[in-house]
């Protein structure tokens, strides 16, 4: 299965300066998310992200919660650990009429794993960007993404999504994106 732009939504999963602090690769999977979002927005593919106990732990990283408001993409609190069975999340995703989710956020075999495998149950079709997710430690990581892998998700790379997105180099925002991948 290949992602869609017409038929996805990008869900951020809880990338808050609390969680990041203690994973493994955290920056890397903040900085791959944000990349993510940045094209969904040239994209047009609507975004939406949540935040774990925001009251308490704090909102979404500063730098990506700026392009995520400018987007006007919801940022949506939670005491759950999945997103799905979050009443505002689903009807977030309801509303968008989308039925393919690509994942992104923290923590890989907690949050995205229960968030993937719930939507599985749904029928969504599910993807997740392997290289913009983490955990506390690499097994976690690993365990999560085999267990979600074994589901009937798509374990996938934050440019393959992008450029299956696009779906040709004459896509009007390809320059735009170019950019963004080589990291300008």
């Amino acid at each position: 299965m290949l992602a869609s732009a017409s038929r996805s939504i990008l869900a951020v999963v809880d990338l808050q300066p609390s969680f990041l602090n203690g994973i493994v690769g955290g920056a890397g999977a903040l900085a791959r998310s944000t990349f993510l979002v940045e094209c969904a927005r040239l994209l047009e593919v609507p975004i939406v992200a949540t935040e774990q106990y925001p009251m308490r732990m704090g909102g979404t990283e500063e730098a990506l919660a700026a392009i995520l408001d400018a987007s006007g993409s919801p940022r949506i609190g939670k005491l759950r650990f999945a997103c799905a069975g979050c009443e505002d999340f689903d009807a977030v995703l309801d509303a968008s009429g989308r039925k393919q989710v690509v994942l992104c956020g923290i923590e890989t075999h907690i949050c995205v794993t229960q968030t993937a495998l719930l939507l599985r149950e749904r029928g969504f079709d599910v993807l997740v960007a392997a290289d913009a997710v983490a955990a506390r430690s690499v097994l976690a990581h690993d365990i999560g993404l085999a267990r979600m892998r074994q589901s009937g998700v798509q374990i996938t790379h934050t440019e393959s999504v992008v450029y299956e997105w696009m779906q040709t180099a004459n896509h009007e925002r390809f320059r735009d994106v170019l950019k963004l991948v080589k990291g300008g």
